[in-house]
């Protein structure tokens, strides 16, 4: 049989060269570690890292009134953010699963006087989200096409984000609010000139930060230029762990097209008080009439043990669930997780016990985020 070629970012070589660990992820040569999960985790923590996110699709939807047909693929009301603002939401199917999670971007109006939304897909979706979209959106009054090409997607996170990214960069990055977004002039080379950058104040580690949108070289001047400041070069692992801590969802183990935002603890993206019909719209009305059967938990276990994905969770030596996402904490020193449980055992402090290698830990279910930013 043959192997399957896995794509690479534009930083791929860049990653070899800082130590970078590679491993398959969503068809991608990723880097999963590079000085060690545990030293990355807590440079995003105490200090700051970057992450090559560029394996995300990020795809362009312009033309006439491009907000009023993304609008009906998702439950959230997209005209609650305006131009340079942007919000979390989901793709849903007729049955109110979830098809995928993603960020949408409101860029405003272009030169041609059409309207602009930018879309960051999940890396294995990506394919058949575009497609969903097309399927479902008139595509002779828009169009939807690839926004990256071949160019780089760094996330920058951690305490330090926008002191380091100031001395990089003439523009007030301080003013950007949280989900804002805008472009920048990026100081590179040392050069006169100016080079211009989408930068979004968005992460996916409970930190500060933002996430940058670069052509390839420019990307690959900034990786090395914010290693020389000492920025912590970060991978999938660290990512991983940072996301759970923060209690964000990771699509195929937390998020499926069986699961709605409802049973996901995503209530808080369904509008429902909006007037618009949505793809999902009249099951998640059924949901909310009848009530769910499940919801997604935070778990955390006493001891050493800790949580893998389909490991499975007892009640009463009754098996009730499975983990969803699972890790050590390198923050709370403690495994944590989280899985889906009948409503009845879904309360806070509910007692339960996870199988691992066949011996049973104690487990409580507690309040996410399992970690939270003091201020």
């Amino acid at each position: 049989m043959t192997k399957k070629k896995l794509k690479r970012t534009s930083l791929y070589e860049k990653c070899l060269e800082a130590g970078g660990r590679m491993v398959d992820f969503a068809g991608w040569e990723m880097p999963v570690q590079f000085s060690g999960l545990i030293n990355e985790h807590n440079a995003v923590r105490n200090k700051s890292g970057v992450f090559d996110i560029s394996h995300m699709g990020v795809f362009l939807l312009k033309g006439q009134n491009p907000k009023d047909a993304i609008q009906n693929l998702v439950p959230t009301d997209l005209f609650r953010i305006g131009a340079g603002e942007a919000c979390y939401t989901v793709l849903l199917n007729k049955e109110g699963g979830i098809i995928d999670d993603l960020i949408i971007y409101d860029l405003g109006c272009s030169s041609e006087n059409e309207e602009n939304i930018l879309l960051i897909l999940n890396a294995g979706n990506t394919k058949s989200d575009v497609e969903w979209i097309k399927q479902n959106i008139d595509l002779t009054k828009l169009s939807i096409t690839d926004f990256k090409n071949n160019g780089i997607l760094l996330a920058l996170q951690g305490p330090k984000a926008i002191e380091i990214l100031k001395t990089i960069s003439n523009s007030s990055i301080s003013e950007i609010p949280r989900f804002g977004h805008r472009n920048i002039k990026l100081d590179y080379k040392e050069s006169k000139d100016l080079e211009t950058v989408f930068v979004a104040r968005t992460g996916y580690t409970g930190e500060e930060g933002f996430e940058l949108l670069l052509s390839s070289e420019t990307g690959k001047y900034l990786w090395e230029k914010l290693i020389q400041k000492g920025v912590e070069p970060c991978g999938l692992g660290a990512r991983d762990t940072l996301r759970l801590e923060a209690g964000m969802h990771l699509y195929g183990n937390d998020l499926n097209s069986e699961t709605s935002p409802l049973e996901a603890g995503l209530g808080w993206l369904v509008h429902m008080e909006m007037p618009v019909q949505f793809i999902g719209r009249e099951a998640l009305e059924k949901q909310i009439k009848k009530g769910i059967n499940k919801r997604l938990v935070g778990l955390e276990l006493e001891g050493r043990g800790i949580p893998r994905k389909g490991y499975s969770i007892f009640h009463q030596n009754k098996k009730v669930g499975e983990i969803t996402s699972g890790s050590w904490s390198p923050s709370l020193k403690k495994g944590i997780g989280m899985g889906y449980l009948p409503i009845n055992l879904s309360k806070l402090g509910t007692k339960l016990t996870i199988e691992i290698r066949n011996k049973s830990y104690p487990a409580t279910v507690v309040k996410k985020p399992f970690y939270r930013k003091i201020s």
